[in-house]
């Protein structure tokens, strides 16, 4: 049984991957938050945590080279994009510095796969999250190599992560308080957290098809943030966009596209070009991407 060491084990990510492949990994996990590490130990006892701060370099060696995993993801991170935008040193410091070190960590350690998580505001960034997460694609793409290899996954917004508008707005709607939404016109891609676990487990078998590091994404449909607040409640206050944030978000942009390789669903993004007959053929946004149903709402927000 493969070793499967996840910083920020106790994430939205973490927990949602460890959920769906328990049976399948040994699983250890590295965070600094007590309380969620307390609660992952009570819902899965066969998860080994350590304590620690991916912005500590020797933390991660001395784990690393512990544990020796055979697989590293990397889902700790700054993710509020306004605490960010307000916080860019320390955005900064965790985003890019920390994945550095798990960069620094891994090839010293000598371990096999690892896994950044990125985010569809790491295309055709325009805020401080946006940024440090394409400064992490770019460092991971960078640093492959046939022993240590650095991949990447490009989510889109997952329902119900911390960060998520919807647990948020449920709790408002259980106390009878309007939902706060930033502006009607705002969309969106989404999919699941276990979408988002499937992805990094996709990611995890076709590193082995490809001689090059790459950033797996899909194709996700989108979502008007006015329409899923309907399906919570009727009763919803705009209050305005939250620094950093943009109507629309792109996950895969025009100028990636000549480095696209498209497999069924899935969406792989080179560094190299790719042949045009395998490519996406145009950019992959909310504005572009297929609207999602009432009924794919509703079944988001359960």
């Amino acid at each position: 049984m493969k070793k499967v060491l996840i910083t920020g084990g106790t994430g939205t990510v973490g927990t949602a991957f460890i959920g769906e492949y328990y049976d399948e990994y040994e699983f250890y996990n590295f965070s600094r938050n007590e309380t969620n590490i307390s609660d992952l130990q009570r819902k899965r006892p066969a998860v080994k945590s350590y304590f620690g701060d991916i912005r500590k370099l020797v933390d991660l060696i001395q784990v690393f080279e512990t544990v020796k995993p055979d697989i590293v993801i990397h889902a700790a991170a700054l993710k509020h994009v306004n605490l960010a935008e307000e916080n860019p040193a320390a955005a900064i410091e965790t985003n890019v510095i920390g994945s550095f070190n798990v960069i620094q960590a891994s090839i010293r350690a000598g371990v096999p796969l690892t896994i950044g998580v990125s985010t569809d505001k790491a295309c055709d960034s325009d805020s401080v999250y946006g940024y440090t997460k394409r400064m992490m694609e770019l460092m991971f793409m960078n640093n492959y190599n046939k022993s240590t290899k650095f991949i990447c996954t490009r989510f889109a917004n997952v329902a119900g992560s911390n960060g998520s508008v919807i647990p948020f707005w449920k709790q408002l709607a259980e106390k009878d308080e309007p939902l706060k939404l930033t502006d009607p016109e705002m969309n969106r891609l989404m999919f699941s957290t276990s979408d988002a676990a499937q992805l990094i487990r996709k990611a995890i078998v076709y590193t082995n098809k490809f001689d090059s590091g790459f950033i797996m994404s899909q194709r996700m449909k989108t979502v008007n943030m006015y329409d899923l607040a309907k399906v919570i409640s009727e009763d919803i206050e705009i209050v305005g966009t939250r620094p950093g944030e943009k109507l629309n978000e792109m996950l895969i942009s025009t100028k990636e596209l000549d480095h696209t390789y498209i497999v069924g669903n899935s969406v792989f993004i080179f560094e190299h070009e790719t042949p045009a007959a395998t490519r996406l053929g145009k950019e992959h946004s909310s504005l572009t991407a297929e609207t999602m149903s009432v009924t794919e709402m509703k079944k988001l927000i359960e």
